[in-house]
């Protein structure tokens, strides 16, 4: 007997009719069009328009969680945060990743598949600078992906580097820091009628972009 959530979910069904994409409406720049897509996503004034998926492979296990852009320059994607982590440990061990954004109001996604590595210290230093003060003795506190005993632990934490850092500057913790991801492939995707979804990719292949068009 089907459940009620099983049946909401047969009948859920969206048609996309926001608009088209065609080989010749992309900028032959896949960055340049990340940055006109990305433009337009903050104008509609969307929620969270910088958070993308991004996604990692360890042990031939893949994981996956929402992470912030925090920077884009020269095909170049920077993300922050804690080192020791699942997804630190991961791209250490395995530096190919992608992520993912989905723009549900313009009925848009991006996929983007590169190789990540650490951004220099001064980078990781310049930004954690910038945090608000909780965000930066939470980076301190919390041994992120590692589990707690409970939430009362987690705040015992918190406040121990509370008292440590009364009244100075809160360093980054050597601990915490970015990634870059540097893209090798683009995919923008912009849903159409009937699930027939344009797919325009860009595909670097030397040191030129090669634009095609996938199947929906």
């Amino acid at each position: 007997m089907a459940t009620h959530n099983e049946e909401f979910l047969k009948h859920l069904r969206e048609d996309f009719m926001k608009g088209t994409l065609n080989e010749s409406d992309v900028n032959p720049d896949p960055m340049e069009q990340f940055n006109l897509w990305f433009q337009q996503a903050n104008e509609s004034h969307m929620p969270e328009s910088q958070a993308m998926t991004l996604a990692t492979v360890e042990d031939n296990k893949p994981s996956a969680r929402i992470v912030y852009l925090r920077k884009i320059h020269n095909n170049k994607f920077w993300f922050y945060g804690n080192y020791n982590s699942r997804k630190g440990r991961s791209l250490e061990k395995n530096p190919n990743a992608s992520v993912n954004f989905f723009w549900p109001e313009l009925q848009r996604q991006i996929r983007i598949e590169g190789t990540v590595k650490k951004a220099t210290e001064d980078n990781s230093d310049n930004y954690f600078s910038l945090r608000p003060y909780e965000s930066k003795l939470g980076a301190w506190a919390s041994e992120q992906s590692a589990k707690l005993g409970s939430r009362k632990e987690l705040e015992d934490k918190l406040e121990s580097f509370r008292l440590k850092f009364d009244g100075k500057d809160v360093p980054r913790p050597p601990h915490w820091g970015g990634w870059i991801l540097k893209a090798n492939y683009y995919e923008f995707w912009q849903g159409g009628i009937s699930r027939l979804h344009d797919r325009i990719c860009y595909e670097l292949q030397g040191e030129n972009w090669v634009i095609g068009r996938l199947s929906p």
